[in-house]
């Protein structure tokens, strides 16, 4: 299931610790799973960015938020524990717990209107409903989702010859064939299928076939075509690599990962030109910073 928004965190969160005593993240994290009735692999969905679990950063900022308007408190590191005022909302029992409820309280309207705090949730449109970390990183998938069509845009102009070069050197800025003469294209005529061949050790143990093939990005590559690659390479004792700047057919990925070759697609290749600094240069640098809780926990050793 999709994780909560923060804010659907704030109530369960507030009733998990309604009996007074002190909680520690971890307890708390193992019972917002089981009360929103989360898998293993929902609770470990990574944000855009990778650097931290949305399950995690979204009940972080929940706990905040409930800090800055004194409903909870942190009477240690990594713990949580009620407030009277968190008490006396919950025997209220209202609806729901959000940014708008919580805007009653003066400590937290100083907290969102602070100057270090000037990029988060604000009392308008969608921003109620996500987090600063929500907003940051929705605002870097945008960025890199109109990268990535600009990056096809500019791939689509190659001539088919220039397109396998630019797969064959991906590749390499990857971490593939990084010895001398370890890539190889092949004949324009006569390639039996296989337009580029790299050798992953110097002896040639492990080999990787690719096909590389520019076509429109709204075509759609299908079965036989994928098939049709396979067959010209049964036999060599290698890896088949089918990139395209088209989709695959659902069928086409179906026989793909039943024959064990690996398909990219257009979106996929941008996508690793733009992870691998290949074909694109970095304008602004953000660094996003967290508390060491280690360092903190070493002072009490």
């Amino acid at each position: 299931m999709a994780i909560p928004k923060f804010y659907e965190f704030m109530k369960p969160l507030l009733k998990e610790l309604e009996d007074g005593e002190i909680h520690t993240l971890k307890s708390v994290k193992l019972s917002m799973i089981q009360k929103f009735n989360l898998s293993d692999e929902d609770a470990a969905e990574l944000l855009p960015s990778g650097r931290q679990t949305k399950f995690m950063n979204r009940l972080s900022w929940a706990g905040t938020y409930l800090k800055k308007a004194g409903l909870i408190a942190g009477p240690a590191r990594g713990a949580f524990q009620i407030t009277k005022e968190g008490l006396s909302v919950l025997s209220k029992d209202p609806e729901i717990i959000d940014v708008e409820f919580l805007n009653n309280y003066k400590s937290f309207r100083d907290f969102q209107s602070s100057e270090s705090n000037n990029y988060g949730a604000s009392n308008s449109g969608n921003d109620v409903f996500e987090t600063p970390d929500d907003t940051f990183e929705d605002a870097f998938k945008r960025i890199n989702d109109n990268l990535s069509d600009e990056l096809l845009s500019e791939i689509i102009k190659l001539s088919p010859i220039a397109f396998e070069r630019l797969v064959m050197d991906l590749l390499q800025c990857m971490g593939y064939g990084t010895f001398e003469n370890s890539c190889q294209s092949t004949p324009v005529t006569g390639d039996e299928g296989i337009d580029g061949i790299i050798m992953e050790d110097k002896l040639g143990f492990n080999v990787i076939y690719i096909q590389a093939k520019k076509w429109d990005t709204d075509s759609s590559v299908g079965r036989p075509a994928v098939q049709s690659f396979v067959g010209a390479i049964s036999g060599k004792g290698g890896s088949g690599l089918f990139v395209t700047t088209a989709k695959f057919s659902d069928p086409a990925i179906k026989y793909a990962n039943e024959q064990h070759v690996i398909l990219i697609d257009g979106k996929r290749l941008t996508q690793l030109m733009i992870e691998h600094n290949f074909g694109v240069s970095t304008q602004k640098t953000f660094e996003i910073k967290s508390l060491d809780m280690d360092l903190f926990n070493g002072y009490d050793e």
